[in-house]
C-alpha cells in the first residue's frame, strides 16, 4: 500500500513540465539565444527574480520567447521540496 501510495506521489510531482511560448513580430530571425532563470520560493507562489524579455531580445521587434519549467528545474523543485522552483525563459531572437 505505502509502494503505491509513493509512486502516485511521485508521478504527480514529476508531471508538472510546463512550456508556455509566443511570437513578437514575425518570430525569431536569427537564432541567437539568450537563456535566463526565474526565481520563486515555496511552490512557485512568491517570485525572487524574474527575467525581462524585452530587455533580453535588446530591442529586437522579432524574437519568440519560451519559458518552460525543464526537467533539471524539477528536479531542483523536488530535491528543495518545494522551497525553491526555478523556471528558464528563452529568448531567440
Amino acid at each position: 500500500m505505502k509502494k503505491n501510495f509513493f509512486l502516485g506521489a511521485m508521478i504527480l510531482m514529476l508531471s508538472s513540465c510546463f512550456t508556455h511560448s509566443y511570437i513578437v513580430g514575425n518570430g525569431p530571425q536569427s537564432g541567437v539565444e539568450i537563456t535566463e532563470k526565474n526565481l520563486f520560493v515555496i511552490w512557485g507562489l512568491f517570485p525572487i527574480a524574474t527575467s525581462n524579455t524585452h530587455l533580453m531580445a535588446g530591442g529586437a521587434e522579432n524574437y519568440g520567447v519560451t519559458t518552460s519549467h525543464t526537467f533539471i528545474d524539477g528536479l531542483i523543485t523536488v530535491l528543495t521540496y518545494g522551497i525553491y522552483s526555478p523556471t528558464t525563459t528563452i529568448v531567440t531572437k
